[in-house]
């Protein structure tokens, strides 16, 4: 996909954000607001607007409130991009969706002067953005990850695929309390748990989860060749035996049922969308619901 077709994906899912979001959008995390530090006597010269009327009648003397300075919030995009991501079935591929949302939560994070970071794991070549106010570099950056074969990358090693080692990377990197979005498919080994734990102990991290339909369920269409796009591996299976498939939809099932309660157990809020249907409606429904 060119650039200029990103670009005008950004600013298509940036009005339909606005859309349906209807109004402005107001939150506890990206909105503005104040925190109280303390609540002291009123001395000359201070604003009389800042005046804690309840403090002052219960004291009978007058009292000010006095706010932690307002400071701009950070968020982490932590995208997946790893071979698993390019798989796709339905409507596009996990990359795809992954691409859209990266665009859409970019286009809410970097609104009132607030920062956005990105991280990306997955591929023989991990990168990283410092935060920077609005979306600059965010579309270069997709147009970047476009350019990266879609095959196998042999010199990719197991912990540079590894969601661990991204969320790890990305806690090092995030030294300000901040807003922390993972992107992934949580495909793999679930050596993110100890990590994601952590990472969640100092920021406030939500877990998007990109799901493709036939990963949890297979079709009737005789013998086919099963490969896994991390390792390479290879596993041929007679699709057309309706033991296998109930057995592998029940597994596929209760993995992902692992994987949610895994992040549940991390005090993590969690969405799942899916590479078919209106992905962007089941994000901004979400939003609204959590206040994100």
């Amino acid at each position: 996909m060119p650039e200029g077709l990103l670009r005008a994906l950004d600013v298509s899912i940036a009005r339909r954000m606005e859309g349906l979001l209807a109004g402005d959008f107001r939150s506890n995390v990206l909105g503005t607001g104040s925190e109280l530090a303390m609540v002291r006597p009123y001395v000359p010269g201070d604003d009389v607007r800042r005046i804690d009327w309840n403090v002052t009648a219960r004291t009978s003397e007058p009292h000010v409130r006095v706010d932690l300075a307002e400071r701009v919030l950070v968020t982490w995009l932590v995208l997946d991009t790893s071979p698993s991501m390019q798989f796709g079935t339905a409507d596009r591929r996990k990359a795809d969706v992954a691409e859209g949302v990266a665009i859409a939560l970019g286009h809410l994070a970097t609104r009132r002067g607030n920062r956005l970071g990105i991280v990306t794991f997955g591929s023989s070549e991990p990168r990283s953005l410092p935060p920077k106010q609005g979306r600059v570099g965010l579309v270069g950056l997709l147009s970047a990850l476009r350019d990266e074969p879609d095959e196998l990358d042999e010199r990719a090693t197991e912990d540079e695929t590894s969601l661990g080692a991204g969320i790890a990377r990305t806690g090092a990197l995030a030294r300000q309390r901040s807003l922390v979005v993972l992107v992934s498919d949580f495909r793999g080994a679930q050596d993110w748990r100890r990590p994601l734990l952590e990472l969640a102990g100092r920021h406030d991290v939500l877990a998007v989860e990109i799901r493709d339909p036939r990963e949890q369920e297979l079709s009737n269409v005789g013998l086919l060749w099963l490969v896994d796009p991390e390792t390479g591996r290879q596993l041929r299976v007679d699709t057309r035996s309706r033991r296998l498939r109930e057995r592998f939809a029940v597994a596929a099932s209760a993995e992902r049922a692992q994987v949610t309660r895994a992040i549940a157990s991390a005090g993590v809020r969690h969405v799942v969308l899916s590479t078919s249907g209106d992905w962007l409606r089941m994000l901004v429904v979400f939003l609204r619901r959590r206040r994100l």
